[in-house]
């Protein structure tokens, strides 16, 4: 019953959003461009669900690849410079500089550097941005050492790399893991966004952009649905996984 507990509150609350914004709308007339009726996007959902769930599936694949590649990149990265002192500070202000990379020019020039049907760019853009909340997360575990763990391989005379092999990463699991909850959600919205602007037209930002410039304007918003639903889908699939990886925490705390 705990987990339902933990559940029913948010879910009441959305329920609650819902019907006050269908009420809000139906009463004030307020018109479908400038905000829809959520049994309007509905209906359109349920009409193009098909649509919506090849378009998911097109935008799913590239947020998934960003988030491998830029989660392995973050990982190794933050290893290296939680090893090595000087590439430690030397990284830093380059994941920062990462970070600070706004989509919106990012995937323009991207999409220039490849062909027009290429995926590449859509997923190198989630990968930058899966990569800075990944290393730093993973950097700080890493810092963070118990200094009876590290006098003890000290005693056994382990090699860096086997220190961090065997004390520091697995001793940062619950740091990478914060860091890949980040991550989750913003790989599917940097997918999302690199679509807006040219390449491939089978994504759900390619659909966004289509349905509200023929004035579809449920129809985009049924569309919008969907990418939520992508992620929320892939932040699940995180706390699985880290379940899964950590099964002592959740005992811990229940």
């Amino acid at each position: 019953m705990r987990w339902l507990r933990g559940v029913l509150p948010p879910v009441i609350v959305g329920l609650a959003a819902i019907l006050a914004w269908q009420v809000t709308v139906t009463a004030g007339r307020i018109a479908p461009f400038i905000l829809p009726a959520p049994s309007a996007i509905w209906r359109e959902l349920v009409e193009q669900r098909q649509n919506v769930w090849e378009a998911a599936l097109a935008s799913g694949e590239n947020a998934l690849i960003g988030l491998i590649g830029g989660a392995v990149a973050g990982i190794l990265a933050a290893m290296a410079a939680s090893r090595f002192t000087a590439l430690g500070e030397v990284s830093l202000p380059f994941a920062a500089v990462l970070n600070a990379l706004p989509i919106i020019a990012l995937a323009p020039i991207l999409n220039n550097m490849f062909e027009s049907t290429s995926s590449i760019p859509r997923r190198l853009v989630a990968g930058i941005i899966v990569f800075f909340p990944v290393f730093i997360n993973t950097l700080r575990g890493l810092r963070e050492v118990n200094p009876i763990h590290r006098e003890l391989m000290h005693t056994y005379a382990a090699s860096g790399w086997t220190f961090a092999a065997k004390v520091r990463l697995p001793g940062s699991l619950p740091y990478v893991f914060t860091g890949l909850r980040q991550a989750s959600s913003l790989a599917v919205i940097a997918a999302v966004v690199a679509e807006y602007f040219g390449g491939l037209q089978t994504g759900l930002g390619s659909r966004i952009t289509s349905a509200a410039s023929f004035t579809a304007y449920p129809r985009a918003w049924a569309f919008v649905v969907g990418a939520c639903l992508l992620g929320l889908t892939f932040y699940l699939s995180t706390l699985l996984l880290e379940r899964l990886a950590m099964p002592y925490k959740t005992r811990l705390i229940s």
